[in-house]
C-alpha cells in the first residue's frame, strides 16, 4: 500500500500536473487568449503593488533559474570541475537560493496583504486571486525552509535523491523510490510546486507567458514629417 501511495504522489501527481500545464496552456492561448491579462489593479492602490511585485519578480526569477539549474546539473558535473559539495550548498543553495527566496518572500507578503487589507483591492478579487497569492505565499516559505533546514539533515543530499528523482521524470523513467528518504518539508515543498503548476493556465498567473515576441518580427514603423504646404 505505501507503494501505491509512493507512485501516486512521485508519479502520478507530477505527470498530471505536468499535462495539465503544457494541455491547460495551449487551450488557453489557442480559445481563451483575450482573456489572458495580469487584471492589474494598480489604478485601485499603487505604492504597495509597485514595490510588493518588483522584489518578488526579482526574487521569483531567480528562485526559477536557480531551481532550474539545481535540478538539470547532476552532481558528477560540479564534481568534475572541481566543485566540492560544501562550496555547492554554501554559495548556490545557502546564499543565492536564500536571498532570491526571502526578496520572493518580502515581495509576495506585501501583495498578499494588500490584496486582503485593501478593501477596494479585495473586492475586485476573485477566488483565484485569493488562492494564488496565498499558495505561492505557502510555496515560497517552504522553499526557504528547506534552504534553512539542511544542516538539520546533515545525511540528506537533494543532488542525490530529490534532484535524480525529478531529472528521472523527463526521461520518463521515474524514481520514485528516491522520494523515500526526503525529509517531509522538502516533499511538502515539492507538491505546493507541482499543484501551482498545474494551476498555473487556469489563473492570472498565465500571463507570464505571453512574452511580446512580435514586437522583435514586426516590420519597422516609418514615421515621416508631413510636407509643408
Amino acid at each position: 500500500m505505501s507503494d501505491f501511495f509512493s507512485i501516486l504522489l512521485w508519479v502520478i501527481f507530477p505527470y498530471a500536473m505536468l499535462l495539465s500545464f503544457v494541455f491547460g496552456t495551449i487551450i488557453r492561448f489557442t480559445w481563451f487568449r483575450a482573456g489572458i491579462t495580469a487584471v492589474s489593479s494598480e489604478m485601485l492602490e499603487k505604492r504597495k503593488l509597485m514595490v510588493g511585485s518588483l522584489l518578488f519578480h526579482v526574487g521569483i526569477i531567480l528562485a526559477f533559474f536557480g531551481h532550474i539549474l539545481g535540478i538539470l546539473i547532476p552532481k558528477t558535473w560540479t564534481d568534475f570541475f572541481g566543485i566540492s559539495n560544501e562550496m555547492y550548498h554554501i554559495f548556490g543553495s545557502l546564499m543565492m537560493g536564500t536571498g532570491a527566496g526571502l526578496l520572493a518572500l518580502a515581495g509576495m507578503t506585501i501583495l498578499t496583504y494588500r490584496r486582503f487589507t485593501n478593501a477596494r483591492v479585495f473586492i475586485t478579487s476573485s477566488w483565484s486571486d485569493l488562492m494564488v497569492n496565498v499558495a505561492l505565499l505557502i510555496t515560497i516559505i517552504l522553499g526557504l525552509a528547506s534552504t534553512l533546514s539542511g544542516p538539520f539533515f546533515p545525511g540528506f543530499d537533494y543532488r542525490e535523491t530529490l534532484s535524480v528523482w525529478a531529472r528521472s521524470l523527463f526521461y520518463l523513467q521515474p524514481h520514485w523510490q528516491l522520494m523515500a528518504t526526503v525529509p517531509v518539508v522538502y516533499k511538502i515543498h515539492v507538491i505546493c510546486g507541482f499543484l501551482i503548476f498545474g494551476f498555473f493556465p487556469y489563473t492570472r498567473l498565465v500571463h507570464a507567458m505571453t512574452l511580446p515576441w512580435q514586437y522583435i518580427f514586426r516590420r519597422y514603423i516609418v514615421y515621416r514629417r508631413k510636407p509643408r504646404v
